[in-house]
């Protein structure tokens, strides 16, 4: 699953709006070039291959298979060199920044140390969470607009962490409280009522606030017996968050996201939820390669397996409480160097290539839907509904 195999895979089956005409793609062959790569430097000739590839079109009609030519492929020759008109070049490959997951540090304009994460696709949108001045986490999605942030815990109940509990418990151990008069202000300083305790439409005890002794024997006097609550001793980082998040259940917290992401447009679920998946879940907009699923098991001690290479529910959660650890310096969370020589890596010339075919194939992709309409690929064949003109030239 890789090279053009992979690419071919990516793209196709291509299918019409109305899914009544599939292309899919069966398989590909590289020809033998016509001459050596040394006849070719002889007669000013580019060394290349013909590349055909196999299309099924199905239709109301039945299957029609065909090899379709689809362009010439520049060939290698030993030496690592291609020969274009005659001329022996190289391609000089550069070091660029490796796809996987960077940890930093930032100083406000107070003095404050901000801890950050930024993880990086190959191919598609960053994911970036800063803390604030406030220590609240947001999440940013584009830089250059400053506007679209939104809460840590407000992205994570939009990945399908709707319910309260089921958040929380990603990251606090839920207790039950015994209530008692007898309790002293030091056992309850650490402690947050876990939910709001109602005494009719008056709240006693607010979520997310510290217990105090009077609550405690407001409760009782109630009859309330014990309570849930967390302890939020050793940090109260996404407590905080927690009580500022407008958010409080899935649909509401898509609906959020949409509307920093899209200003103007109607916020719905659906609408929401597509983008969400757009820009992190559909392997055709997004992929870490092998290289950044590594470089993401490595970092945060995961074990998912490097064909999944979007991302996944279990990367954020444990990015996130990486990133708590850092802020905290606690569980020997360290900073990453972007500019150090293992944070970067060299493109091979096969990627290159697959990238340009991967570019050329999303083309066509378009034009291949714009023909797909009802009754006219009747007398059309494979060959001439991908494209009369070579895609790779």
């Amino acid at each position: 699953e890789t090279g053009l195999q992979a690419v071919f895979q990516e793209v196709f089956p291509i299918k019409s709006y109305d899914d009544t005409i599939e292309l899919a793609f069966g398989s590909y062959d590289i020809e033998d070039s016509k001459a050596s790569a040394l006849d070719s430097l002889r007669c000013g000739e580019t060394f290349s291959a013909a590349l055909y590839v196999t299309f099924n079109l199905k239709d109301d009609t039945g299957t029609k298979k065909e090899r379709v030519y689809m362009g010439e492929l520049p060939m290698m020759t030993r030496r690592g060199t291609f020969v274009i008109n005659g001329a022996e070049r190289v391609i000089v490959s550069q070091l660029h920044r490796s796809p996987g997951i960077c940890f930093e540090k930032s100083i406000h304009l107070n003095g404050k140390i901000l801890h950050s994460f930024r993880i990086i696709p190959d191919r598609g949108s960053w994911l970036e969470v800063q803390f604030d001045t406030n220590d609240l986490m947001y999440v940013y999605l584009d830089r250059r607009r400053r506007r679209r942030k939104f809460l840590a815990t407000t992205f994570l109940r939009a990945l399908g962490y709707p319910e309260e509990r089921q958040l929380v418990e990603n990251f606090y151990k839920i207790q039950k409280l015994k209530l008692s008069e007898k309790m002293d202000e030091e056992s309850l300083a650490s402690l947050m009522a876990f939910e709001d305790v109602m005494d009719g439409d008056v709240v006693v005890a607010r979520a997310y606030e510290p217990l105090s002794i009077g609550v405690v024997r407001q409760l009782v006097a109630l009859g309330q017996k014990s309570i849930d609550v967390i302890d939020a001793s050793e940090d109260e980082i996404l407590v905080k968050s927690l009580k500022k998040d407008p958010a409080f259940d899935e649909e509401s917290a898509l609906k959020d996201i949409y509307r920093k992401l899209r200003p103007g447009d109607p916020p719905t679920a659906a609408n929401a939820r597509a983008l969400l998946k757009r820009l992190f879940f559909d392997p055709k907009k997004y992929d870490l390669t092998r290289v950044g699923r590594y470089k993401i098991n490595k970092k945060l001690r995961l074990t998912i397996p490097d064909t999944v290479r979007t991302l996944t529910h279990e990367d954020v959660l444990s990015t996130l409480d990486y990133l708590v650890n850092l802020e905290l310096d606690v569980g020997g969370a360290s900073l990453d160097d972007i500019d150090h020589l293992g944070n970067r890596r060299v493109r091979s010339v096969g990627e290159l290539l697959q990238n340009q075919v991967r570019v050329g194939l999303n083309r066509l992709e378009r034009i291949i839907k714009e023909r797909m309409t009802v009754g006219e690929t009747d007398s059309l064949t494979p060959a001439q509904l991908v494209n009369p003109k070579p895609l790779v030239a």
